[in-house]
């Protein structure tokens, strides 16, 4: 579904004839589930990367203007920053300064798997670049929303009050029968992969089925909700930009 306020890419969309290839990536596809784009995705890009044994790129970024998150979902990556090398198995995230150089490879025995998503980053006068970042969401606990008995649940890999950083992306986690119990609006926009479970998700006025796989984009201000029924957890992997004036010209 394609609209104004909102899209849902569903998991059967991601077939063989959908990938795309990348500069000075070996043994590397991926698919594109987001991208700058007059009404749709106008901050970030979100890809799905898939990389075989011994693929990579010892180039990986080509914007030095471009920040990045990775986060993996299954398999094994080897990113290398600043003489450093960092092992990223599932659930590993690292976020990535923009002209930082970084490079990646899979050295492990398995296809990898993992999110790619990209901003170009709005430097402030007086605010450094923020540092890079390597966490595992296990090493992380999650932050319970008020008055919801952890029922619904946030982890957070930056701190939401260092303001060098223009994009958070956390992760989601709703127990059985969580709900979000009012319809929210957010002047960010929303970038939304499920991870794990199902639910019935409120996008402007429509409710809409969603399960691990699927992928959602809410412009700003749309309203959203969401109940998440069972029988397991509901989680997803979300975006959004933070912590910068709105831009009054896109000169």
């Amino acid at each position: 579904m394609f609209t104004e306020a909102y899209t849902v890419i569903p998991k059967g969309t991601f077939r063989d004839i959908v990938t795309s290839f990348l500069p000075f990536w070996e043994q590397t596809r991926l698919w594109v589930i987001a991208r700058p784009l007059s009404g749709f995705a106008e901050t970030f890009s979100q890809y799905i990367m898939e990389v075989q044994p011994g693929g990579g790129s010892s180039r990986a970024e080509l914007d030095p203007t471009a920040e990045g998150v990775l986060f993996v979902v299954g398999g094994e990556i080897t990113v290398s920053l600043d003489g450093k090398s960092h092992i990223l198995t599932e659930g590993g995230y690292a976020f990535l300064p923009p002209a930082s150089g970084w490079t990646l490879r899979n050295q492990g025995s398995t296809t990898a798997r993992f999110h790619w998503i990209r901003k170009a980053y709005e430097a402030v006068e007086g605010l450094e670049k923020p540092d890079p970042i390597f966490l595992n969401e296990k090493d992380v606990p999650p932050t319970p929303m008020p008055d919801t008995n952890g029922a619904w649940a946030t982890t957070r890999f930056v701190d939401p009050n260092d303001l060098r950083h223009d994009m958070h992306v956390t992760i989601v986690t709703f127990e059985p029968g969580g709900v979000i119990p009012f319809a929210e609006t957010h002047v960010m926009e929303h970038g939304l992969y499920v991870l794990e479970g199902k639910a019935v998700y409120r996008l402007n006025q429509d409710w809409v089925e969603v399960e691990a796989g699927d992928f959602m984009w809410l412009r700003a201000f749309c309203p959203q909700a969401c109940y998440a029924g069972g029988p397991g957890k509901f989680r997803y992997l979300l975006y959004k930009d933070v912590n910068r004036h709105m831009k009054l010209s896109r000169l």
